[in-house]
């Protein structure tokens, strides 16, 4: 490889004594492993655990809010005290932390073997920090729907009102839904208003439809 040498700028006047010297070293640039100012390591990081405690814990808090409030309207149909009313809440919230655990740990434990499996037959090196955990995706999940569960819960809480209460339960419940509405479409990157409005529109369906069948098999005698 030739060598780079400086070039000179020689005055163009006897009475300039100045020399000004440029130095055109492109090689000089490039990085060296040896130089005290290394650059940055670049780090990858691996999001696959993430990625499913993650939608474990999306997915639980959804479903706590949507389906311990439905109870409580459910309940609040032919129940108008405020006790009943919480305490379906607090069952709901206990049934349905442990069932989301339960299912979540079994789904992951089923992904995790046939991913063991997979990595066996291939001759590959079997690393359980890169697999999907089922404990962390169970916890995830249970913690995520008693979190969603908690916002009808406090919401009737301290409302003797029935027709108060229950208008409550919906605004609240309504709010929730529009924040989660927002929040997936903002990670999907989905339409924001469209993925808000779905989910908002299923919420309320769901908990209509609950408060209307238990009213009706209230009034016919059941």
């Amino acid at each position: 490889m030739a060598d780079h040498k400086p070039s000179q700028i020689t005055p163009a006047s006897p009475s300039e004594t100045t020399t000004k010297t440029f130095i055109f070293d492109v090689e000089s640039n490039q990085e060296n492993p040896n130089d005290d100012h290394q650059q940055d390591e670049i780090k990858v990081v691996d999001y696959t655990q993430r990625a499913q405690w993650l939608r474990a814990a999306v997915l639980g808090a959804n479903d706590g809010l949507l389906s311990t409030a439905s109870l409580m309207m459910g309940v609040g149909a032919v129940r108008k005290d405020v006790k009943t009313m919480i305490l379906t809440g607090i069952a709901g919230l206990v049934a349905g932390a442990c069932s989301m655990a339960i299912g979540e740990f079994v789904s992951v434990y089923s992904q995790y073997d046939i991913e063991v499996a997979q990595l066996k037959r291939e001759g590959k090196e079997v690393k359980k920090a890169e697999l999907p955990n089922p404990f962390y995706a169970a916890l995830a999940s249970a913690i995520a729907f008693a979190v969603g569960s908690l916002v009808p819960l406090l919401g009737a809480a301290f409302i003797k009102n029935y027709k108060v209460r229950l208008g409550v339960v919906v605004g609240v419940v309504s709010l929730a839904l529009l924040v989660f509405g927002v929040v997936g479409g903002v990670l999907g990157k989905a339409p924001v208003v469209k993925s808000t409005l779905r989910v908002l529109f299923g919420g309320w369906v769901a908990m209509g439809i609950t408060f209307g069948l238990t009213k009706s098999v209230d009034s016919i005698g059941l």
